[in-house]
């Protein structure tokens, strides 16, 4: 498996490191009967969490259709495709940090990396 493929499956499991932050900093008051009833609850920096894990969710099929294509393709050169890849998983963690820590301005730049990244496979694999 390379790089990439490596990437793909930590950018899979990303949000679920942002909810169970967001889920564990209220664990007396976790109804597991109603998990998004809880989240849905949650203030400041859990409730940031949440809406890191919701995003993250959100941007992972691009980001893995863009690898995928970009394997497929065969037009990339390895090495640029994995640091695309790397690039994209740390802009992403970086952006939930961001998220955690309300700075909005700085999560919008990690954001447009991320994107960058994947626009940057479609159209060397074009």
């Amino acid at each position: 498996m390379t790089t990439a493929h490596w990437c793909i499956l930590g950018a899979g499991l990303m949000p679920f490191i942002w909810t169970l932050l967001a889920k564990s900093s209220s664990l007396r008051t976790f109804d597991n009967n109603k998990p998004r009833l809880f989240l849905d609850r949650l203030q400041g920096w859990p409730q940031r969490a949440n809406w890191a894990q919701m995003n993250s969710f959100e941007a992972f099929p691009l980001f893995a259709a863009a690898v995928l294509v970009a394997l497929q393709v065969g037009k990339i050169a390895p090495q640029m495709l994995d640091t695309l890849a790397v690039t994209y998983l740390i802009s992403r963690v970086i952006y939930g940090v961001f998220y955690l820590l309300d700075w909005g301005w700085l999560r919008t730049l990690a954001w447009f990396v991320g994107v960058g990244c994947c626009i940057s496979l479609f159209i060397l694999s074009a």
